[in-house]
């Protein structure tokens, strides 16, 4: 069967992004085969296209998508033909059809479309462990969210409102800044015209947050912890404008006994239980109203690169999916 689908055979720009067809066999044993309806885009995929997480070449692209199931193979029991699906953390979706593993695979509930299930299930599961696992927000935490406007963020905003954390976010403009106000957020930081850590001690009466979750990097390093009240927690998931700086102990020590960690979304959903509770937690909650998903770009998958220059440079807001 013919399939088309994005690969790179270096790495580098959005440059190297390609669009090929390729021959699609039979699904194998422990895998099924999924006819693709909405492929979701993260910064992962930035990072794998780029060189910042080095790879095998040449490599497919994407980790995120739901469909449809078109065959099974031998030993697959859990997800039957005609299944709607939606997988994350599985390497090549970016494709309109493919064969994943079985066990990856999990079953959208009733009520919640392929696009929402593509745009949602990995940045779901990440703010779940984040606000759950990693540093279980009460009510009543002050907590500080980096890149709010964001499809992570905005999800964590309206998540840990829910839980009855008072919720700081930081995003850029005061557009983006009044819009994150409807999004569980308390108050909200112009990270473009504010001094973020100065602004943090006037909202906390000078103490600090408990929790900062910061997904930047390098360019956040330093007012994160600036942000911390005695004994926080600097969640360091990600690093757009590269890594943040080695944490020398005695920086700790200094900066009020603080702790630092760095998760990650594939050590929290490696176990099925964990990968299935997760996903169903982050589903619960849209189908309680308590998260609003917004889709707010949709882009071909002939128009990847396209996608990843506009993720890159700041210019998407909440989530954003490829139509294959």
């Amino acid at each position: 069967m013919q399939a088309t689908r994005i690969t790179i055979n270096k790495q580098g720009s959005a440059d190297v992004i390609e669009l090929e067809d390729y021959d699609l066999s039979l699904p194998g044993p422990g895998e099924a085969q999924v006819e693709q309806t909405a492929i979701g885009l993260n910064y992962m995929d930035v990072y794998q296209r780029s060189g910042h997480y080095p790879m095998p070449l040449p490599s497919p692209l994407g980790l995120e998508a739901a469909g449809r199931v078109t065959a099974i193979g031998d030993g697959v029991s859990h997800v039957s033909v005609g299944d709607r699906v939606v997988y994350g953390a599985v390497l090549g979706a970016y494709c309109n059809r493919r064969n994943v593993p079985a066990d990856r695979l999990l079953i959208i509930p009733e009520g919640i479309s392929d696009e929402v299930a593509a745009a949602v299930l990995m940045k779901g599961m990440t703010v779940e462990y984040l606000l759950n696992r990693t540093y279980k927000v009460a009510e009543g935490d002050q907590t500080l969210f980096w890149a709010a406007s964001g499809g992570v963020g905005q999800l964590a905003g309206q998540w840990g409102k829910h839980m009855g954390a008072r919720m700081i976010g930081v995003t850029s403009g005061p557009q983006n800044c009044q819009n994150i106000l409807s999004l569980g957020y308390e108050a909200a930081i112009d990270r473009k015209s504010e001094d973020v850590a100065e602004r943090v001690r006037q909202l906390t009466d000078g103490k600090g947050v408990g929790v900062v979750y910061d997904s930047i990097g390098a360019a956040t390093f330093d007012a994160s912890l600036a942000c911390l009240a005695t004994y926080g927690l600097f969640v360091s998931y990600g690093a757009t404008t590269g890594e943040a700086p080695p944490v020398a102990p005695s920086t700790l020590q200094k900066s009020g006994s603080l702790y630092f960690t760095r998760p990650t979304l594939a050590d929290y959903v490696r176990e099925r239980e964990d990968l299935e509770h997760s996903a169903s937690e982050t589903f619960r909650l849209i189908r309680e109203g308590v998260l609003q998903v917004n889709i707010n770009q949709r882009f071909a998958l002939s128009d990847v690169a396209d996608a990843h220059r506009a993720l890159e440079s700041g210019e998407t807001t909440g989530s954003t999916i490829i139509v294959p």
